[in-house]
């Protein structure tokens, strides 16, 4: 894979993604994954790089949540310099770290926060990219008041416990929205999503049944439900299926029409996720200092602050030892701390504050 012919010329493709066809260390899906991976990105490069003598693809994967921030930043970022490309593959958080651990691709990208092990082993690090809000969504026909959640009925419902729209813990919360007498059908996130981390630490944080019974997790045991494999998955099942609830992005609820719902943040206050109060979620946690960088942003403090915040990260390797590649990549994440930047909240996404955003340019300057 290190070179193929063009239509003019033979570009060559630097990459440090090996993207083996098979290799020991992988599961099979891993394997079908890293050989999916490979053709598409090969493929799809085929008439770009052919328009280049030479060229660095950076490739990167992971969770679905920010992947329409990363296909933007893909489109607009190559157009800048048909030397340096970069690619973004979907296929969740898990394995997404599972591939820059083992050498594979360039940067991975999740919700998820690092393990001390995933950080020494793989010699990694996370930084925030930019910042989302993850919200409930439901499918309720005839009910256009907004409705509210906490985090304890949430798990509740989720738990199979609460499992009637009219039952008493909704009721309480929305006392002036008339219910429908119809079954809650639970729509869940499968093994090895971001979403399902920043999820249940909510959760977790919030009711000490889900604590115990599920805790934090990407991979969190369902008790009821039914999967959607990715985020606009569970955007189009909750969207079609009456009665049903879900949880989502929430720039993937607003370009899908989706109603969703407020959530009680840690003040006792009931708070819908937007930029602002996204953004006062990460400013409850990270300021003064600015620097927490793969700190947890689920059930900040503050009156404003949307509860179920977090950053979605990039995972890096610390050093490279393929100079040309880390010039390279060095390139692209201080493009994305700028224009990127911009270009996120276009997708409808919350940019980094911009004391957070100094910060983070330091730290990637750094890497060698």
């Amino acid at each position: 894979m290190e070179s193929r012919e063009g239509a003019a010329v033979r570009p060559t493709m630097k990459t440090r993604a090996k993207f083996p066809m098979a290799e020991e260390r992988c599961s099979g899906r891993a394997e079908a994954l890293l050989v999916w991976l490979t053709l598409v990105f090969v493929v799809g490069l085929c008439p770009t790089l052919g328009l280049a003598q030479e060229a660095v693809v950076l490739v990167g994967s992971g969770s679905s949540v920010p992947a329409p921030v990363y296909t933007k930043w893909g489109q607009e970022y190559n157009k800048r310099n048909l030397r340096i490309q970069m690619r973004y593959v979907p296929i969740g958080t898990s394995e997404g770290i599972k591939l820059i651990s083992h050498g594979d691709g360039d940067f991975g990208a999740g919700e998820a926060q690092l393990t001390a092990k995933e950080r020494k082993e793989g010699d990694l690090i996370e930084l925030p990219a930019v910042l989302i809000g993850i919200v409930p969504i439901y499918n309720l026909p005839g009910v256009h008041t907004e409705l509210r959640f906490s985090g304890e009925l949430l798990a509740e419902i989720f738990l199979g416990q609460v499992k009637n729209w009219n039952a008493s813990p909704i009721a309480r919360l929305n006392p002036d929205v008339s219910l429908p007498d119809l079954p809650i059908k639970v729509i869940y996130r499968p093994a090895g999503k971001g979403s399902n981390y920043v999820f249940t630490e909510f959760l977790s944080k919030t009711s000490s049944k889900f604590r115990t019974q599920i805790g934090t997790s990407p991979s969190p045991p369902w008790p009821v439900g039914v999967p959607a494999e990715r985020s606009s998955d569970m955007a189009d099942k909750v969207k079609n299926e009456t009665g049903s609830i879900g949880y989502v992005e929430a720039q993937y609820a607003v370009k899908a029409s989706i109603p969703s719902g407020a959530v009680r943040n840690s003040a006792g206050r009931f708070v819908k996720a937007s930029p602002e109060t996204i953004k006062a979620a990460c400013r409850a946690v990270e300021a003064p200092q600015w620097d927490k960088f793969s700190t947890s942003l689920t059930n900040a403090p503050g009156a404003d602050s949307f509860p179920i915040t977090s950053f979605t990260w990039l995972y890096l390797r610390t050093h490279s030892d393929d100079a040309r590649r880390a010039a390279a990549l060095a390139d692209l994440l201080n493009w994305m701390f700028t224009d990127g930047q911009q270009l996120a909240a276009q997708q409808g996404y919350s940019e980094l504050p911009q004391p957070l955003l100094a910060k983070v340019k330091t730290r990637v300057n750094s890497l060698r």
